[in-house]
């Protein structure tokens, strides 16, 4: 079976599970859209990784086991997103310590996660997107469905991305000054906030582009 690449698209709430969010995950050569419902705390840990500029003041999880692997020489190299069965996600972690090869198995959360600490790509199997794969537009036009025979699997999400939550948002910080949104952004992160500092480093980012 045949790989495809995949990289994130962004992070929403989801409409079906309270507590929960979406990610959705891109094909790279192509239109389809792989929604997987995850966590709060692993959608924080994924968004985290994202936001270059954010940098928790102590490690959570997932920092924490790429900071144990980088001290004993472990390398992950890909994931792969390997199985659906009845709406969940089944993947593996491919890592590779003094060139011997091993494949850990994972939540496709904490996977996903890991492989963006470590820089490492996301794959999953064509008959995987084939079957839970949608065409999602942003803002579908009115009377327009979106393109997916498995809604089951997700209903269309609200938002994509943070930086579309974030500027949906961002108004509540219109009326703060530049000095201001800094000193809420530093207290966001030491209070580990960091939905809120996203929508903080957004309002900054706008004004200072």
């Amino acid at each position: 079976m045949s790989l495809v690449k995949l990289t994130i698209k962004g992070i929403s709430y989801s409409q079906t599970q309270n507590g929960a969010y979406a990610l959705i995950l891109n094909e790279v050569d192509g239109d389809r859209k792989l929604p997987i419902v995850i966590g709060a705390f692993e959608a924080q840990s994924i968004a985290i990784a994202l936001e270059k500029e954010i940098k928790p003041p102590r490690p959570l999880t997932h920092d924490l086991f790429k900071n144990f692997a980088d001290r004993f020489d472990i390398v992950v190299k890909q994931v792969i997103i390997h199985k659906l069965v009845d709406g969940v996600f089944y993947s593996s972690i491919i890592c590779e310590r003094d060139k011997i090869e091993e494949i850990i198995d994972a939540r496709t959360s904490d996977a996903i996660a890991l492989a963006l600490r470590f820089a490492a790509p996301i794959f999953t199997y064509k008959n995987i997107l084939e079957k839970a794969g949608i065409y999602l537009r942003a803002n579908p036009l009115d009377g327009e469905k979106e393109l997916n025979d498995n809604e089951d699997v997700l209903s269309s999400p609200e938002t994509f991305g943070l930086a579309t939550e974030s500027n949906t948002s961002g108004s509540a910080y219109a009326k703060q000054s530049l000095s201001e949104l800094h000193e809420l952004l530093e207290t966001a992160v030491q209070e580990e906030d960091y939905e809120k500092a996203a929508k903080i480093r957004d309002e900054i980012s706008k004004r200072e582009s």
